[in-house]
């Protein structure tokens, strides 16, 4: 008879990990969708604002968001009627286009980034002292690299390679 080893710490990390998103994700909640903002949105809205230009090609976009082509397409479109994101097309590369922060979406961004910061601050790292802080950062940009190579697609030089 095999025995399942449900008190795995593997599986507690896995489990802990699932809980701590799902809790903070609903307390999130609240403050986007008061801004009009869906999770995606405001993910889409952020990786603008935090890139070079306020600037990403849609494929790095997509890339960074974990989303399909045909995903972040349509969250493109609705930001883009929406005033928020406008699309570029590339200079050089009729095929590629990219998305980019307007004035609104970037005003939209500064209205909800106070209360989005403070509930940061109250349910996620103000429990963590700075050096503790410091150490979950990197202990997250460890794993994000290996389960996420492309996150930073398009931010960081050499991130993700074009696909040839």
């Amino acid at each position: 008879m095999s025995v399942i080893p449900t008190d795995d710490p593997r599986l507690t990390a896995m489990g802990l990990l699932a809980e701590v998103y799902a809790g903070l994700a609903a307390r999130m909640q609240p403050v986007l969708q008061a801004a009009g903002l869906s999770d995606i949105d405001f993910e889409t809205l952020i990786r603008l604002a935090r890139s070079p230009r306020e600037s990403l090609r849609m494929s790095d976009l997509a890339a960074q968001t974990g989303l399909s082509t045909s995903g972040v397409t349509r969250v493109v479109d609705r930001l883009e009627r929406e005033g928020l994101v406008t699309r570029v097309a590339c200079a050089t590369d009729r095929r590629a286009s990219y998305a980019t922060l307007t004035p609104l979406g970037g005003e939209r961004l500064e209205a909800v980034l106070p209360l989005h910061l403070k509930d940061i601050e109250q349910s996620f790292t103000g429990l963590l002292g700075a050096d503790e802080l410091d150490r979950f950062l990197q202990t997250l940009r460890t794993i994000r690299d290996v389960v996420r190579p492309c996150a930073t697609a398009g931010a960081v030089e050499g991130a993700c390679p074009d696909p040839p």
